[in-house]
């Protein structure tokens, strides 16, 4: 009889990485992105997507429950990466990079190539590779969907930060901290003029409520006051949108 092979830790964050990356519907033993995790770790596609599942049933920005009979391992690994996203995506990157995935490196080419070796170049890179988690994190969430007005074209959504990137290190990456939006609606949050309150709803400036421009009524008054669309996971932390009202929405 075949022994049980334990998961060793390596493989259980590269598995909390995919995890972030797939939308949850597509958690199967037939999804090709489990199917070459399964094959670069050595595994099944059918042990890949059970433990993928597990994760549900730990993940707490989840209403709903996932497999049972999750390991200690697991818990702990998933604690890491939930308590230290920064560090936790940004090695998960690294061990993917080890087994041959070089896609964020492939894009940060151009921006990292001429600054000299170095602490400043390491920390360019891991801010870069941080970045780009992020972005690839946050869409999935929401189901590639704008969740104020439901635009569902990927070219013009933007994964925003609720806490902007330069004032919260901690959860630079962290997806809780993300929201999906188009390009428009993006702005306008980073800039003050709309924010989220405490029942999940859309709020706007003042500047923008006395505007007579027709733009405005299509685009954000029909919008007052109605619920943002929740991810399917990585529900956005209130105390995020509560920084948001009191430090960066204009009012």
């Amino acid at each position: 009889m075949p022994t049980h092979k334990p998961w060793t830790r390596n493989e259980i964050i590269l598995a909390i990485n995919l995890y972030c990356k797939i939308p949850f519907g597509k958690i199967h033993n037939r999804n090709p992105d489990i199917i070459e995790l399964a094959r670069i770790i050595g595994r099944t596609p059918s042990a890949v997507s059970w433990k993928l599942a597990k994760f549900a049933h730990i993940d707490p920005s989840l209403a709903r429950e996932g497999a049972s009979n999750v390991s200690r391992l697991d818990g702990e690994i998933w604690g890491e990466f939930f308590n230290n996203w920064d560090d936790l995506a940004f090695e998960s990157e690294q061990l993917l990079k080890s087994f041959g995935s070089v896609e964020p490196v492939l894009e940060m080419e151009e921006e990292i190539i001429h600054i000299p070796d170095g602490l400043e170049k390491e920390r360019l890179i891991k801010s870069l590779v941080n970045q780009w988690f992020f972005r690839k994190v946050v869409p999935v969430s929401y189901n590639f969907s704008c969740c104020i007005t439901g635009i569902s074209d990927d070219r013009l959504l933007i994964a925003s930060h609720i806490i902007p990137w330069s004032k919260d290190i901690k959860n630079r990456t962290n997806p809780r901290n993300g929201l999906c939006l188009n390009s428009l609606h993006d702005k306008a949050f980073d800039s003050g003029l709309i924010t989220i309150d405490k029942d999940s709803r859309v709020v706007l400036s003042s500047s923008l409520k006395k505007s007579n421009k027709s733009w405005i009524n299509d685009h954000f008054l029909r919008y007052e006051g109605t619920p943002i669309r929740q991810p399917k996971r990585f529900l956005p932390e209130k105390i995020f949108f509560e920084y948001h009202r009191e430090n960066i929405f204009v009012g």
